[in-house]
């Protein structure tokens, strides 16, 4: 239970700062260790609510309050594909082949985590 707390605070203070960079500078102006900032801010935000997806999906379905570590890396490897897509909209290069690749990626490392841990 303490590190759902953890998680969600630092959600929440990632996607303030996320929404205070989205609003107060321009991908012009930030520079690239902004850019790095924006991504990790991102990232952190997306994994927050996927973990807490994760979480009411297990309660819901299986009435487990917690989650194992096992669950954590799922949450983490589906929390990176907004990054990816977002990197690909940059390059503009979104076809269905493109979104076809991520999702072989996801289950790739889904099933590596499934396999190996």
């Amino acid at each position: 239970m303490k590190h759902n707390r953890i998680l969600i605070t630092t959600s929440i203070i990632g996607l303030a700062a996320l929404i205070l960079m989205l609003n107060l500078t321009s991908p012009t102006e930030i520079g690239p260790v902004g850019v790095l900032v924006f991504f990790t801010t991102l990232y952190v935000s997306v994994f927050g609510l996927v973990t807490l997806a994760l979480q009411a999906f297990f309660y819901f379905a299986y009435k487990k309050h917690t989650l194992r570590g096992k669950d954590y890396l799922y949450a983490a490897i589906l929390s990176f594909a907004p990054i990816m897509i977002l990197m690909a909209r940059s390059f503009s290069a979104i076809t269905p082949w493109t979104i076809c690749l991520i999702a072989i990626f996801l289950f790739l490392a889904e099933f590596f985590i499934y396999k190996r841990v």
